[in-house]
């Protein structure tokens, strides 16, 4: 079933297994009123509606209600890339939700400051008209070259407090996310000043160790971009980033579960180690629900070869071909519960970017964002509520 935008009218889907980051309700029902979670229960007790959803017609007898998923980390999919305007961040977003996840934060990969600040400021502009747009995430240019990863080397550059403000100035508001190396000259004020103009500071791409994550995290970073990777790992004497972000209850750990990017036995440790603080992510390029072959991730040429991504000059894994309908299942594949993995969808994301007065639960007043899927977690229906707010 393709996912549904019309929030107008009344609408039931029973005859499910909520499961949110609060837990699981067998047998529940759930009624949306213009876009807007409206009431919940269980049994047969709730009303007639404008449409009448049953799960278990639609996805079986195991069915799963699910919030819409919340990608904060992507970059594209269905041969589409968000750097490359409005048109193709609509194709990749109606591939990605398809697969469950309705609100999406678009990911730009490192460029000019003259082009990124051109493109925060045509997302500010999208979102007026395409709500499950959340705003953008600034994966660069403020990385270490040493953790560049995918990212153009050339064009990385330290944080200078103007460029910091100017790229902020022209995203209106609107740039959700910003990962930065806090090593580098002026890297712990850039956090600040990203805490300060409202958007998350993510530590990433860096040779942090343990002291400079601390004293990023102290200074108001709140995310760690794509947990272990592009960072430095855990020594038993140095325990670098990862550790440090886990330990701090303000930190939220992204998570790339493709079993490609990390192990399944570390998936499953980071949920250990940082309960209900890991947000399951894509970082998705445009070969996601695409083809194997050539592409373009910014300034880097990638190769996608059986669904993994390289960039061609040094092998380096370049972002992923991953859905969070997938990412949902290797979680749970790796040991991960069901209700803690639903909750890195959904509210964990919702939290780490200010929107979880809105977003990530199917709780009265929330917008009524869902996925029915169903027992082996393949996605059966999904429906878009209304523009969420923060």
């Amino acid at each position: 079933m393709s996912a549904t935008t019309d929030a107008r009218g009344s609408r039931v889907i029973h005859s499910a297994r909520l499961v949110e980051a609060d837990g699981l309700v067998e047998d529940a029902w759930v009624r949306f009123e213009d876009g807007i979670v409206a009431a919940r229960g269980t049994g047969s007790d709730w009303t007639p509606a404008d449409e009448v959803v049953d799960a278990a017609a639609v996805a079986g007898e195991d069915a799963l209600l699910t919030p819409g998923f919340i990608d904060i980390h992507g970059h594209g999919g269905a041969g589409a890339a968000f750097d490359d305007g409005a048109d193709a961040i609509r194709t990749a977003r109606a591939m990605h939700r398809d697969h469950g996840t309705t609100r999406a934060v678009v990911s730009l990969v490192t460029g000019t400051i003259d082009a990124l600040a051109r493109s925060v400021a045509d997302i500010a502009e999208l979102m007026r008209t395409d709500h499950d747009v959340l705003g953008s995430h600034l994966e660069g240019p403020f990385l270490d070259p040493g953790h560049h990863g995918a990212h153009e080397p050339t064009l990385l550059r330290h944080p200078v407090a103007a460029d910091v403000a100017r790229l902020l100035e022209a995203g209106d508001g609107t740039i959700r996310q910003v990962t930065i190396a806090p090593e580098l000259p002026g890297g712990i004020e850039a956090v600040r000043m990203i805490v300060d103009a409202g958007a998350a500071a993510a530590v990433g791409h860096t040779d942090a160790d343990a002291a400079v994550a601390r004293a990023a995290f102290e200074a108001g970073a709140s995310i760690l971009t794509h947990a272990f990777n592009a960072m430095n790992g855990i020594h038993h004497r140095a325990p670098g980033p990862v550790l440090t972000a886990a330990a701090d209850h303000r930190v939220v750990l992204e998570a790339i579960a493709d079993n490609i990017h990390l192990d399944p036995r570390v998936i499953k440790l980071l949920f250990d180690i940082a309960p209900r603080r890991v947000a399951l992510i894509t970082d998705a390029m445009a070969a996601a629900g695409s083809a194997d072959g050539h592409y373009d991730l910014g300034a880097v040429k990638v190769t996608v070869k059986d669904g993994v991504a390289r960039a061609d000059d040094t092998g380096s894994i370049a972002g992923s071909t991953l859905t969070q309908d997938v990412a949902l299942r290797r979680a749970v594949e790796a040991g991960v519960d069901l209700v803690e993995a639903v909750g890195a969808l959904t509210a964990t994301p919702a939290e780490a970017i200010g929107f979880q007065r809105s977003l990530g639960r199917l709780q009265p007043g929330f917008i009524a964002d869902a996925v029915v899927l169903d027992a082996a977690l393949d996605v059966r229906g999904v429906w878009v509520g209304t523009a969420p707010t923060r």
